[in-house]
């Protein structure tokens, strides 16, 4: 597999923001004017990955004539991490990408975006703020969800599953960084991508994880474990930590959208191993209706077999096929 990509900084909403980039080659020319010009894949990660969690997905893509481009989100790896805490909103994030996406593709141009995780977030709210810019989406991972005023994020979360839970914990500023550094970065990120059980993630405050060993999956290699850490040692967690401390925020910045649709077209995939597949109500909001009402151009959801949270990782080829069939489409 050729793992080359183009990496450059672009002046984004106040920030420089890292960008890798793959350009299909014509006539085996990859800096052939015309390979710009091919439509173009937006990749969005989450939490707590990098750009570099796209690399299957881009070299496949690129390779079937399409321009992938993935950036470090703002407050990861090398791009910008702005040291107000208010400032990692998704109004935020929206923000640096369509001054991405004017800077690399063109003002008023449109592009394909695949999300997973906090990028599936992300890309919700871009389309939900500027489906002028957006051809279709592939989501991963999180559904979906409308404004709703009865139900402040952090608040319903303690409610369900207790001040343990992973995003309850991570409220406080501060507290989970020094936790995290007592435990090591390589081995937060090793129990973070190796999360499997299908339950909610607690981190019991002082003594987030024990100390039983953890082997990688064949999907997960020493040196993917190594790129991770090697960022997150030089940059450590707040920057990604401080996009769940904006979650009450955002919602109250979202409340101008309350019953607005995602009016773009969308493939949405899981996997049945997925933690957010098992959050209380999601199957049946997926089932009876809601989520095709709420986006009603929803063209396909996909529930993937044995397969868990980081499923384009998992399963990198059939998710590049999920992807290259429905934009194929457009």
């Amino acid at each position: 597999m050729d793992l080359t990509f183009h990496h450059r900084f672009v002046k984004v909403n106040g920030i420089n923001m890292h960008v890798a980039e793959k350009i299909p080659s014509v006539d085996g020319n990859s800096a052939f004017d015309g390979a710009l010009r091919r439509p173009v894949i937006l990749f969005l990660h989450g939490f707590p990955e990098l750009w570099y969690t796209w690399r299957h997905q881009m070299v496949a893509l690129s390779s079937l004539g399409y321009r992938t481009i993935a950036p470090d989100l703002r407050g990861y790896g090398d791009t910008d991490a702005p040291e107000s805490v208010d400032a990692y909103t998704s109004l935020h994030v929206v923000g640096d990408l369509i001054g991405l996406i004017d800077a690399v593709v063109g003002v008023r141009e449109k592009v394909f975006v695949v999300g997973h995780d906090w990028g599936a977030i992300i890309a919700w709210h871009l389309c939900l703020l500027r489906p002028d810019r957006v051809k279709a989406l592939v989501n991963m991972s999180v559904v979906f969800e409308p404004w709703n005023p009865k139900r402040k994020p952090i608040s319903m979360m303690k409610s369900f599953y207790g001040d343990d839970y992973y995003i309850c914990r991570f409220q406080e500023y501060g507290e989970i960084e020094e936790e995290f550094s007592k435990v090591g970065t390589e081995r937060v990120l090793v129990k973070l991508l190796t999360y499997r059980n299908p339950g909610p993630i607690l981190l019991p405050k002082g003594n987030p994880y024990d100390d039983d060993p953890v082997s990688l999956p064949c999907w997960l290699t020493e040196y993917d474990v190594q790129y991770y850490a090697s960022k997150y040692e030089k940059n450590g967690f707040t920057g990604p930590v401080n996009y769940y401390r904006n979650m009450d925020r955002t919602w109250e910045l979202m409340g101008a959208l309350s019953k607005a649709q995602v009016k773009v077209p969308v493939k949405f995939i899981i996997g049945d191993q997925d933690l957010t597949y098992h959050v209380p109500g999601t199957k049946k909001y997926m089932e009876d209706g809601r989520f095709k009402s709420h986006v009603p151009l929803l063209d396909e959801v996909v529930v993937m077999k044995g397969v868990g949270h980081f499923l384009h990782e998992e399963r990198p080829d059939e998710i590049s096929k999920h992807i290259h069939d429905y934009f194929l489409t457009f």
